[in-house]
């Protein structure tokens, strides 16, 4: 059988559970029964061999994981002469031996089953009478080593995660990225390092400090191996929910990871990689979902520590913690003298701009740029989400920028880079496909301005899209018909995304209109300042502030001036912006002739209708 087929063969599990299970639980039992299969079959050659040397260090009395670890020839083992095949053969004992079984196991594939919460489950398939059925069925399905290896294996267990997450589209978004977009991430992330990760048994690590069920970290791997096969991609992560966590380190164990390398907790409070540095770095954090429950901990950490801990830059509203994951990411990049990293990171509008100068959201983006470690931005299409249609942008981070990147910032808009779906998963209704995918990693990769050509027909019809880059000639418009042409890369120098807040002050009058002056303090003698009139202006970093000043606010305001105490450095990315285009009107003379000829269509129905 080839991936695809194994997998709908396994999840042909699910007309067993139909009518006791809800759809969206099917996965509760599928998954873990994947998982133990797999195991089962992993073990199979070394079982014997297993069981003997945990019989001969018993009686010695030491610990047995590096012994039992060392003869098993994996990451695990188990030390119940049990195993499926065996299961099978006392139907009227099956939950007591498969609980058995999987307490067998070493602590870490324990640990998995603790999270998948799948003794809870054994004791339901038990109570509706499917238990020995459901564990026969997994009991014939070969998924040993010769004949499904770890990618076969990891693919599967992939499609089996996609169907569970489908299923329960409600909240698939909380640990499910679509593969798309991750395929996206992975490109921009690698694109740059092709001739580093080409050589002979490169090893590199990786890490996501919001794992969910693990497909950033699987899909990376993917890359690397079809890239070069001799390369090694080693996975760190970090889950706060138990089931994805479950199904992340199941995922890791099944492709032979370390498990140890994925850690369950608060990544925000209980950081599981505290000393730990990383060459590459994928996250989809949760969208404008607030931080109060981690409140105390992370504000004590920003505090306390300043920039030695990872919150040195500011702290974002407590109604958003997208930023708190970009600070975390650029704490756990490693030194540029020691090679650097560079890290991909999906966020909503609302990192982009929110807060003004000085505020906590303002002094995050501030570090980014002014440490030029901001190496491009992609707008995607809304409706790419299974729980949100929002606009959302991911962040290519660094700290090792190629020479010709260094002091600029690319922005590339993507949002019309999509195609419909031919069956909605909650709120994902568009796709973005490998030409698109294709399309903005060579706009990354190039490091160029480019604008798209649209080329439209004499009734407006699309019939043509073209990519145009800096240099090159837009296609030629048909008989009767236009080229729109839409900026799609532009590059910009750091300071075009900083601006200063200036305060203007005009002086407080008397009721016969003369200026009050202060009669004490600095503003002795001076202008009182009238609190009713004051104004903020934002002066682009790239200009005088001074000259500015006299251009913008004298010739309206003569008796103005600035308040140099209160000046203010911010920055913002207005990225919509930078892309719009200004769609002139329609002439009057065309609607007028438009609506005459609505009206005379309409005259002519009422005469009809009187006749």
């Amino acid at each position: 059988m080839n991936n695809q087929s194994l997998s709908a063969f396994i999840w042909s599990v699910a007309d067993l559970l139909r009518g006791e299970y809800k759809q969206s639980d099917y996965g509760k039992v599928i998954l873990p029964f994947t998982v133990l299969r797999r195991l089962d079959c992993v073990l199979e050659a070394t079982k014997g061999a297993v069981l003997a040397e945990a019989k001969a260090k018993q009686a010695m009395g030491v610990n047995l994981d590096p012994f039992l670890l060392k003869k098993s020839g994996e990451s695990f083992y188990n030390i119940t002469p049990m195993d499926m095949g065996k299961l099978m053969g006392d139907p009227d004992h099956i939950r007591e031996n498969l609980e058995s079984y999987v307490q067998g196991f070493s602590a870490n594939v324990r640990d998995i089953f603790d999270r998948f919460k799948f003794m809870a489950q054994v004791e339901e398939l038990a109570k509706f009478g499917l238990l020995y059925q459901v564990t026969e069925k997994f009991a014939q399905i070969d998924l040993h080593p010769k004949a499904v290896d770890n990618a076969q294996m990891g693919a599967i267990f992939e499609e089996l995660i996609r169907k569970f997450a489908e299923l329960s589209n409600e909240t698939a978004g909380e640990h499910f990225t679509p593969r798309e977009v991750i395929r996206l991430m992975v490109d921009l992330l690698f694109v740059e390092d092709g001739d580093v990760l080409t050589k002979p048994g490169v090893v590199r690590t990786i890490y996501d400090p919001t794992a969910g069920t693990g497909g950033m970290l699987s899909v990376a791997g993917e890359y690397l191996t079809q890239l070069n096969p001799k390369a090694s991609l080693v996975m760190y992560g970090q889950e706060l929910n138990d089931a994805s966590y479950a199904i992340c380190k199941a995922d890791m164990l099944i492709k032979g990871q370390d498990v140890g390398n994925i850690v369950a907790g608060n990544t925000l409070s209980d950081d599981g990689h505290p000393a730990t540095k990383f060459d590459y770095m994928l996250s989809n954090p949760p969208f404008g979902v607030e931080w109060k429950k981690v409140e105390k901990q992370v504000r004590d950490e920003h505090e306390k520590k300043g920039f030695a801990g990872r919150f040195g830059p500011g702290l974002p509203r407590v109604s958003d913690g997208s930023l708190l994951f970009l600070m975390h990411l650029l704490s756990k990049m490693r030194p540029a003298k020691d090679g650097g990293s560079r890290f991909g990171i999906v966020l909503n509008g609302s990192p982009l701009f929110t807060g003004g100068a000085a505020s906590g959201e303002s002094e995050i983006r501030r570090h980014v740029l002014e440490y030029d470690m901001l190496e491009a931005i992609i707008g995607l299409p809304t409706d790419m989400f299974y729980n949100t249609g929002i606009s959302t942008y991911v962040w290519i981070v660094s700290n090792r920028k190629p020479e010709a990147r260094k002091g600029k910032v690319q922005l590339i808009d993507a949002s019309g880079f999509w195609q419909k779906m031919r069956k909605s998963l909650g709120s994902k209704r568009k796709e973005m496909s490998e030409e698109h995918i294709g399309i903005v990693t060579r706009l990354f990769g190039a490091f160029v301005e480019a604008r798209l050509a649209t080329v439209l027909d004499k009734d407006g019809k699309q019939i043509a899209q073209q990519v145009v880059e800096q240099g090159e000639t837009a296609p030629h418009a048909p008989e009767g018909g236009k080229v729109k042409l839409a900026p799609l890369s532009r590059i910009f120098p750091n300071e075009a995304f900083g601006y200063r807040t200036i305060t203007v002050e005009r002086p407080l009058r008397d009721g016969n209109g003369n200026i009050v002056k202060g009669e004490k303090g600095k503003l002795k003698g001076k202008p009182q300042p009238d609190a009713s009139l004051r104004d903020t202006e934002n002066v682009p970093l790239s200009e005088d502030v001074e000259a500015y000043f006299a251009r913008e606010v004298l010739p309206h305001a003569a008796d103005a001036w600035i308040d140099q105490d209160k000046t203010k450095t911010g920055y913002e990315i207005p990225f919509n912006r930078h892309f719009y285009v200004f769609e002139p009107p329609r002439p009057l003379a065309e609607i007028d002739a438009d609506l005459k000829q609505v009206t005379d269509r309409i005259k002519a129905m009422i005469e009809g209708l009187a006749a």
